[in-house]
């Protein structure tokens, strides 16, 4: 074993070490977690709320026992290839050991560490954008076609994964115009790798077909709920954070692109980054869309400052260069993860607060960080939820309603009455089993007027009461009421399938 390899088996080593030790135990999985774990039950070659690959992914977490050690696996399975592309590229580039180390630890030590957290399509996306580019470097420096179907590959992955990627192209491809690349348009090759990735991804297209384009739903939705808030100020602050450590790896990595003699021919890679990053500007897209066009640049920078800090007194710089992005990972760690209990960052809030980390989607700033928020009180909720169930007779015709995909996914992941729990949010609305009747209804409502719930749901049942709610103040669902209704009047089915059709047609 080569010492390049023993030292890029270590930085996947140290990630895998990283990411499970920057988050407490305190906190429960996020609420988007639930639901991606629950598509492993209803595999589909699409979802209203992501494409297929994550339900895949799912599908062998469930065939590994579920566990929260397997949940927690698979982003940073994601995060350590991550780190590995980069290494492959400064590689290709013939960049030294010291150019590798430098890359690896700019990538390592970012927000990756916070992303790779969290069990998302997320992870697999900056993987997807990483690799294409990767793979592109490839094809520009030797020519050779096949790495045009692997692109056209890399590309399916990532689309069945995450529609982020289209933005890559919409980027990627006038920057080829731009540039002498342009000849691969007049290859017979290119057309062949793109009508390899159409073919790819054409099973998501026809069920995007049969159901209406939900996609398209759910940016629109996305566009006037959250989106909305988004400030061009709080996006381009944003992006200092995401590779603060690598941030002068990166500036030194578009400096090269545009002045560096042995970087010709990828500079088309400069104008692929500012047309991307306009469109994402211009759309107002969550600055976390865009962390998959940095790690390239890292590849790049390090390369140039190897040659850099090669000679002279220069070279003293280099263990400065190293130490750079571990030394600003110290704030981070202090503040970007749940790796502090809510009370200790109740206590820093002010600080928190001028980070911009309590602010939420809804554009106001609350006591914890929104995903931290997130991942409390659904043990809480399913523990009560199930306690109701298990007393309630005939338990076969009790139908446990929510009003969002994050306690839906929470019960059906923490029962142990064997809940299938459902809601008309997001992709539960097209899970819902009407083939048997239903006579009793469990109803788990965000918090709101509980006595105007009871008012007007308690009338098609002979009987309804609060069984209780969420009283984890630092919880997102905080409030959220259980309700209990009994011994239905009039037939539940009808009117939950009439709901479901007026929800559709919305």
């Amino acid at each position: 074993m080569t010492k390049r390899t023993t030292i890029l088996i270590a930085f996947i080593l140290l990630k895998f070490l990283l990411q499970y030790l920057l988050i407490s135990p305190q906190y429960e999985l996020q609420r988007d977690e639930y639901l991606h774990l629950d598509q492993a039950n209803h595999l589909a070659w699409g979802y209203t709320s992501v494409p297929p690959v994550t339900s895949w992914i799912s599908f062998i977490i469930k065939l590994l026992g579920n566990s929260v050690f397997w949940i927690r696996f698979f982003p940073a399975v994601f995060g350590a290839l991550t780190i590995m592309i980069v290494w492959k590229t400064i590689t290709f580039l013939k960049g030294d050991l010291f150019a590798c180390i430098l890359g690896a630890t700019g990538v390592l030590f970012s927000v990756l560490l916070r992303l790779n957290i969290l069990y998302q399509p997320n992870a697999l996306d900056v993987l997807c954008w990483t690799t294409f580019y990767y793979v592109m470097v490839l094809y520009i420096g030797t020519e050779k076609k096949k790495w045009l179907l692997v692109a056209a590959l890399v590309f399916a992955i990532g689309f069945l994964n995450k529609y982020n990627i289209v933005f890559l192209l919409l980027g990627f491809l006038p920057a080829i115009l731009m540039s002498p690349q342009r000849r691969v348009f007049k290859q017979r090759s290119f057309y062949l790798a793109l009508f390899l990735g159409l073919i790819l991804i054409f099973p998501n297209l026809i069920w995007q077909y049969q159901n209406n384009f939900p996609v398209i739903h759910h940016m629109k939705e996305l566009s006037e709920t959250q989106l909305i808030n988004v400030k061009i100020g709080d996006f381009l602050v944003a992006q200092l954070f995401f590779f603060l450590g690598a941030a002068i790896i990166i500036i030194a990595g578009w400096y090269a692109l545009l002045r560096y003699p042995a970087f010709a021919a990828y500079r088309l890679y400069l104008w692929s980054f500012l047309i991307t990053l306009s469109i994402f500007i211009y759309f107002k897209a969550k600055d976390y869309y865009v962390i998959g066009l940095y790690p390239i640049y890292i590849s790049f920078g390090a390369v140039y400052m190897e040659q850099l800090l090669q000679t002279g007194w220069r070279r003293y710089l280099r263990p400065v260069a190293i130490v750079i992005p571990i030394l600003l990972f110290i704030p981070m760690y202090r503040y970007f993860f749940p790796n502090k209990s809510p009370e200790e960052i109740l206590r820093k809030q002010k600080r928190y607060k001028e980070l911009g980390f309590l602010r939420w989607e809804d554009g106001k700033d609350h006591e914890l960080p929104q995903d931290f928020a997130d991942m409390l009180g659904w043990k809480e909720l399913t523990r009560k939820v199930d306690s109701v169930y298990s007393r309630i007779p005939a338990r076969e015709h009790t139908m446990v309603l929510c009003d969002n995909y994050g306690q839906a996914g929470a019960i059906n992941y923490y029962t142990r009455q064997g809940i299938k729990a459902v809601s008309f949010n997001a992709d539960y609305i097209n899970w819902i089993d009407l083939s048997h009747p239903y006579v009793n209804l469990i109803r788990v409502k965000t918090s709101g007027d509980s006595h105007d719930e009871l008012q007007k749901t308690a009338s098609i049942f002979n009987a309804g009461f609060i069984a209780g709610s969420i009283t984890n103040r630092f919880s997102r669902e905080y409030g959220t009421t259980i309700f209990v209704f009994r011994n239905a009047k009039t037939d539940i089915n009808k009117r939950i399938a009439w709901e479901i059709k007026e929800e559709k047609r919305w």
